[in-house]
């Protein structure tokens, strides 16, 4: 023992004192701590006999990193559990993030985001939240969850420190971080976990609550979910944006306020703390010095709602917005050309496509394959990304985004106005068809014309409607959009999550479906080996494009306008996210 204790002090002290002189970085501590635990060879087998030479590259590595945010929940330190390398690190961990918070510098500075829609207070509470990424741009500033995609991790502990799944699949136990509280001071407990979930209504709350038999408060810091049967998809669904159903909202307060007053001010544990709002127009938000994962730079952020595309550009030419959200592509292209300035294109999971209301419908034109496969032909792809996403915007050939796990990778039908209106002729509409209004999700203005110009070209007669977005979106819920209409996803998942919500014939947003495709998504839902599981879902969306049952448009890169005061804008840190992580911008000094 008296061997190891000079060891023990000297491994000490560069863990502890990059948290004393504020050098924290969050974000690059994942990689360097997994690679140093990797060149040790530390496994199950031979972790008595390897922990001290652990410890030691965990001690140089941490050193170098200046972090120890979440490390006892890494993936390869796990085989360190038990041994005094682990004991050691669990106590650093408690010391430094104390240390690290006393010692960050105070949050400065205000900084402000022009958003490209209208900011509902809805979005304000994750229970009701729709199958978008949009309304993450807010939740992930006000709230926190269990697991969340963060800086460096694709899904992450965040609120649970550490979580796991029982070896039949049946139960998940998540294991809360201690301390934990809402912005009001209330302690976030396990009681908060079981009641988000249980008053959780959003976009996959019908396969989440049908799959998920009960929540087990185990104690305040522990909670289990009990599945029905093996799920593999349970951490996708409930650990990214996939659904909101992960995020933690206060019990006690909710009681008492209830949904609308929570709606009029929300409580959440995320890193910004709600000062204020104009409901509508202007959100106020202030960094809460107390977050679990690092002190935020920026003190103050206004979220402010622009809908109009060149107002968000001017806004950030002028100096009154330092981002500008979804810049159309005109706009962007100039803002590209401002010195100071920059566009950066998102790496988020998101599409566009044209939806046909009436297949199902054997009166309806649409029910016509032949006119489905008219609409598919007369898209120009390319020339509609160039000219609304700079050339960003791959055109798309099924509506589960290429960069999602399972997606089919399959060309885009190509452009042939010939063959549409031969197409529309067979049909029996020589001299085209009227396909009446046409609604097109908001925001995206050049996207919806090039769209427009394109079907009414080859005899496919539309008006655009225009529409409100919280409108747009209710009504496609409540199916109430008919005929023809263009909507957009970009929440994350993978293939799984977008045909539960889009394609089988339950989904919330579906307006039809088939029992085979039916089928084969709960075959899918029920198998766990990946291989076995791709197949099927790949096969889901080779029935789609032969039954046409969707026009694809392109793959969404929203175009992210970058003011000259941002040093660090994180747009891209956060996994299939368009949104920046908002703790971790940086002004210039």
């Amino acid at each position: 023992m008296d061997r190891k204790v000079p060891f023990l002090k000297g491994a000490f002290t560069p863990l502890v004192a990059p948290f004393k002189r504020g050098e924290v970085d969050y974000d690059r501590y994942a990689a360097l701590i997994e690679w140093q635990i990797e060149q040790v060879g530390c496994s199950e087998d031979n972790m008595r006999s390897c922990h001290w030479t652990s410890a030691r590259h965990i001690a140089a590595c941490l050193a170098a990193a200046t972090s120890i945010a979440a490390l006892i929940a890494s993936r390869t330190i796990r085989c360190l559990r038990g041994t005094f390398a682990y004991l050691m690190l669990t106590a650093v961990v408690a010391l430094g993030a104390g240390l690290a918070t006393a010692g960050a510098p105070a949050p400065s500075g205000h900084a402000v985001m022009a958003w490209h829609v209208t900011i509902p207070p809805s979005w304000f509470d994750p229970s009701t939240a729709p199958p978008q990424i949009t309304p993450f741009g807010m939740l992930y500033a006000i709230h926190d969850a269990l697991v969340r995609p963060y800086p460096g991790y694709k899904m992450g502990p965040s609120l649970a420190e550490s979580w796991e799944e029982s070896e039949d699949g049946l139960y998940y136990a998540f294991k809360l971080r201690p301390g934990l509280k809402f912005h009001n001071g209330d302690p976030l407990t396990a009681e908060d976990v079981k009641f988000s979930f249980e008053r959780y209504k959003g976009a996959a709350a019908s396969i989440l609550h049908d799959r998920v038999v009960g929540v087990e408060i185990v104690d305040p810091r522990v909670v289990r979910f009990h599945l029905k049967s093996p799920w593999s998809d349970f951490m996708t669904f409930y650990g990214t944006t996939a659904s909101a159903a992960g995020i933690i909202v206060p019990k006690n307060y909710l009681t008492q306020v209830g949904d609308d007053g929570f709606k009029k001010h929300p409580i959440g544990a995320g890193p910004y703390k709600f000062v204020s709002q104009k409901p509508g127009v202007e959100i106020d938000l202030e960094a809460d010095p107390g977050y679990w994962r690092r002190v935020p730079n920026v003190k103050t952020l206004v979220m402010k709602s622009v809908p109009e595309a060149t107002t968000r550009a001017v806004m950030l030419k002028t100096g009154e917005a330092d981002i500008a959200y979804v810049l159309d592509g005109p706009d962007a292209d100039a803002i590209g050309k401002t010195p100071g300035m920059h566009v950066v294109a998102s790496k988020h999971a998101s599409i566009f496509w044209i939806e046909f209301t009436e297949q199902w419908d054997a009166k309806s034109p649409w029910h016509d394959k032949r006119l489905r496969q008219a609409v598919n032909l007369a898209l120009d792809r390319q020339r509609i990304n160039e000219a609304a996403c700079l050339g960003f915007c791959p055109p798309a050939g099924v509506i589960v985004p290429r960069v999602m796990d399972f997606a089919l990778q399959v060309e885009p039908p190509p452009y042939d106005p010939e063959k549409a209106r031969r197409l529309l002729a067979e049909a029996g509409y020589p001299n085209g068809i009227d396909a009446g209004e046409f609604a097109a999700i908001p925001g995206f203005p050049t996207v919806a014309e090039a769209v427009v110009n394109d079907l009414n070209a080859v005899g496919i007669r539309v008006r655009l409607r225009q529409m409100e977005r919280a409108a747009f979106y209710a009504s496609w819920q409540e199916k109430k959009l008919r005929g023809l209409f263009m909507t957009a996803a970009g929440n994350s998942g993978n293939a799984a999550s977008r045909v539960e919500s889009f394609m089988q014939s339950k989904g919330d947003y579906a307006y039809g479906g088939y029992p085979d495709i039916d089928d084969l998504f709960r075959q899918q839902a029920d198998e766990r080996d990946p291989k076995k599981r791709e197949a099927l879902l790949y096969q889901i969306q080779q029935l789609t494009i032969d039954r046409v049952m969707y026009a694809p448009v392109m793959d969404l890169r929203a175009l992210m306008g970058v003011g000259p005061r941002i040093a660090k804008h994180t747009i891209t840190d956060v996994w299939m996210s368009p949104f920046p992580s908002y703790e971790d911008m940086e002004f210039k000094e």
